[in-house]
Order: structure tokens, then C-alpha cells, then sequence
């Protein structure tokens, strides 16, 4: 027999050797959970990019840098599925997450927050990009540190895949909710020549444009009415848009009741305000407040008369025009606030889970946050003329503001009621 390197026979080469360069990985539950959800951590803030270019371009193209090297990375794990391409799958997603957590958490992007422009219609998208992100590396990670089975059986296949394709199902839901909701954000002019159907910047709180939708009737000489209306969501979901994911979320019943207003005469600006949790009470309050500033200083522009400014809401957008009636500001006065479906009181007892999750997101559980926020803690006197339908203790509210002599219509919640009750307390 012929000797070959010391060895009889034919020589074979060794498992060491044979393994010289590491297996390819199968693309197993795990690594496929572990790619879709740093795919969807990643298309989520870049579908606010269009919106993030309006604010500041560096924001912009530093989140558009680790959007598309993260694509690359997803590509690359789920093509050439080796424990190379896992591990730089888990550095490229831990890279992201650690922006994240630097602009949001900790704050070290001082400008301003570069996450708000995806947080305009869900006020926690950037966290649950953040998740995402957190199920990535820990599923790379994973993916890369098992040993390799190169013939698993098909049961052993099939248990991995009824075990984690509830988890993949969810990864994908969470990916294109987060997805859509970013892409449906802050749009529209920055600067407008205000005609009708205008959409302006209202105002600009640490850096973050808001934006406000204005609807008029046909041009008339004299100086229109204006209500200000303001969309529910529990202060965390919904926007200012008439129709699409903001309108379906906010409960919106914006174009009946435009629609109603405008056949009356009045002009009526819708606005985005920011959300919690990515922006924490008063910020909603606050945003509203200014937004009747703006329509007071530019109302020659506008042809909107400032001594008649209305407020009207649904939901916790009916909460935020009651308070700019009874928590009054000089420099923001209402001459009349319909709320609808409104809670007048913000607290735990007797809630249900969804609603107490909802204050908690919004709110937190700081007793004083949550009186400052409920209109029934006010004084009422000198409010103006109330309409209330439905809602957290609206009777007492109702009966809060008669005690303090207000004027108060309830029920009625139909839009041409609505638009009726304003333009008799605005005459």
C-alpha cells in the first residue's frame, strides 16, 4: 500500500480541515426573525426621512446612512447566512440601537429631538423601532453562536418554526405599522402664501415644525370665524390629516364636521401637536395654546377674525379645548369650545386596561400631572360658552361650569349642532 505524508492509502481530509472556513448557517426561524426585525428597525425612521430633510439635512443623512447599511446587512445575513454575516447583522443593528438610545434616552443630540418627525401620527414609533432593534441583535447573536446541525431532522425544522413564527408574525406587524405611521408624517409647505387650503407651520417647539391644515369658505370680504380643531388618540395616537392611518387612529371626525363649519362661514385650521410618549405633558396643551397665538398674529393674513376663535375636539383633543377655555391664557383666548366625547378627568379608578395604559403613556401616574390635565380641576368662571357630549364625567363638568354661571349646551354631537352652537356664541 503506498505510504502518502506518513499516512497508508488514500488520505482524507480531516474535519478540521474540511471546516477550515465555517459552515454557512441555515436560514433557520431564528435568523430570519432576527434579519425582518432589523429591516423593520430600519425602514422606520427612513420613512421619515423626507420629513427629517425638512428640519435639518445631517439629521437626515446620518439616519439615511444606518437605514441603508442596515438593508446592506440584511441582504448580505439572509444571502451568504454565515456566522460572519450574523455577527455583522448584530454590530450593524447594535450601532443603530445605540443612536437611538443616544438622541432619545439620553438626549446627547441637543439640536433637537431627530425622532419627532417619526413619532407625528404614534408617539412611540421610535421605541418600537428601538425593540426591533433589540430583537435583532439578540437574534443574530443567537443565530451565530449555535452549533450547526448541517441534516436536522424535519421535526426538529418544523418545532423550531411553530415555535417562533408567532414571534416573526409579530416582528413583521410591528415592522410595517412602524413603517407606514413614520411615513405618514409632518408634510406639506413650511412656508405658504395662506390661501385656502393652505397647509403652515404653526409654530416650532425645540426645533420640532408643527404643522396646521387651514380650510376656508369661498373668499369673503368680511374676516371669517375660525375654530380650531383638535383630533383625540389619547394624546399618543392620531394627526391633523382628514383621512389615512393619523385620521383612522385619532377617531377623527374632522371632514363632517370642516364640511359643517365651512357651510357656515367659518374657517377651520387643523393641527398636529406633539404626542406622548415622545413628547410629555403639558407639550400637547402647549402646542394648542400657540396655535391660537398663530391664528391671532397672522389673522389679517388669513382673513380670519382674532376676536372670533373657537375650539372644538374629539376625544382627548375635546380634553385640549376644554382646558383652553377653562385653564385660559391671555395671549390664547376661545370664544367657544365644543367638546366631544371628551373625558373631563384623568384618573385609574374604574378604567379599563387599554385606557389605563393609554394615561399611563401620555400622562404617567404623577397625581399633579394628571389634575393640571383634567378640565374638571379648574375654576370655571369666566369660560366661555360650553358644548359637551360624552365622555369621563361630563356630567359633573357640565354641571362644574353652570355652577360657575358658564353657559353650557349638552349633547348635540352632530356635526350641523356643532357648527350651529359655534356660530351662535361667535354671533
Amino acid at each position: 500500500m503506498k505510504v502518502v505524508d506518513g499516512y497508508y492509502g488514500t488520505r482524507h481530509p480531516s474535519t478540521t480541515s474540511r471546516y477550515a472556513t465555517p459552515p454557512p448557517l441555515r436560514r433557520g426561524p431564528v435568523l430570519v426573525t432576527a434579519a425582518f426585525a432589523a429591516l423593520g428597525g430600519a425602514l422606520t425612521p427612513a420613512a421619515s426621512l423626507a420629513a427629517l430633510w425638512q428640519v435639518w439635512q445631517f439629521y437626515a443623512m446620518l439616519f439615511g446612512l444606518f437605514a441603508a447599511v442596515e438593508f446592506v446587512a440584511f441582504v448580505a445575513v439572509l444571502g451568504w447566512p454565515t456566522r460572519k454575516t450574523a455577527r455583522a447583522g448584530a454590530l450593524v443593528a447594535t450601532a443603530s440601537l445605540a443612536l437611538w438610545v443616544a438622541s432619545r434616552p439620553l438626549g446627547l443630540l441637543t439640536r433637537f429631538d431627530p425622532w419627532q418627525p417619526a413619532d407625528t401620527v404614534v408617539g412611540f414609533t421610535d421605541y418600537a423601532a428601538a425593540a426591533l432593534q433589540v430583537i435583532a441583535v439578540f437574534g443574530f447573536l443567537v443565530a451565530a453562536r449555535r452549533r450547526a446541525h448541517p441534516r436536522p431532522s424535519t421535526a426538529r425544522r418544523v418545532s423550531a418554526w411553530i415555535v417562533l413564527f408567532p414571534v416573526l408574525l409579530l416582528v413583521l406587524a410591528t415592522a410595517a405599522a412602524g413603517t407606514v405611521a413614520a411615513g405618514d408624517n409632518i408634510s406639506g409647505k413650511t412656508a405658504s402664501t395662506l390661501l385656502d387650503g393652505s397647509t403652515v407651520e404653526y409654530c416650532r417647539p425645540d426645533g420640532i415644525p408643527l404643522v396646521m391644515d387651514i380650510a376656508r369658505p369661498r373668499p369673503d370680504a368680511r374676516a371669517a370665524p375660525v375654530a380650531l380643531f383638535l383630533h383625540g388618540g389619547g394624546l399618543v395616537l392620531g394627526n391633523r390629516k382628514p383621512a389615512g392611518p393619523g385620521a383612522l387612529l385619532g377617531g377623527s371626525r374632522l371632514v363632517p364636521l370642516r364640511d359643517a363649519l365651512t357651510a357656515r362661514g367659518f374657517a377651520v385650521a387643523s393641527i398636529d401637536y406633539r404626542l406622548a410618549p415622545a413628547a410629555r405633558w403639558p407639550a400637547p396643551l402647549t402646542d394648542a395654546k400657540c396655535a391660537v397665538r398663530f391664528l391671532m398674529v397672522n389673522a389679517a393674513a388669513l382673513n380670519v377674525d382674532p376676536a372670533r376663535i373657537t375650539a372644538v375636539g374629539t376625544g382627548t383633543g375635546g380634553t385640549l379645548a376644554s382646558l383652553l377655555g377653562v385653564a385660559r391664557d391671555a395671549n390664547s383666548p376661545v370664544r367657544a369650545v365644543a367638546a366631544l366625547d371628551a373625558p373631563a378627568e384623568f384618573g385609574f379608578t374604574g378604567q379599563d386596561p387599554l385606557t389605563r395604559a393609554s394615561i399611563l403613556l401620555a400622562l404617567g401616574r404623577d397625581p399633579a400631572t394628571l389634575r393640571e390635565a383634567s378640565p374638571l380641576t379648574y375654576p370655571a368662571t369666566g369660560a366661555p360658552p360650553f358644548l359637551i357630549e360624552g365622555g369621563r364625567k361630563s356630567g359633573e363638568f357640565a354641571d362644574h361650569l353652570r355652577a360657575a354661571g358658564v353657559p353650557v349646551t349638552t349633547g348635540g354631537g352632530a356635526p350641523p349642532e356643532v357648527a350651529d352652537f359655534l356660530a351662535a356664541a361667535v354671533g
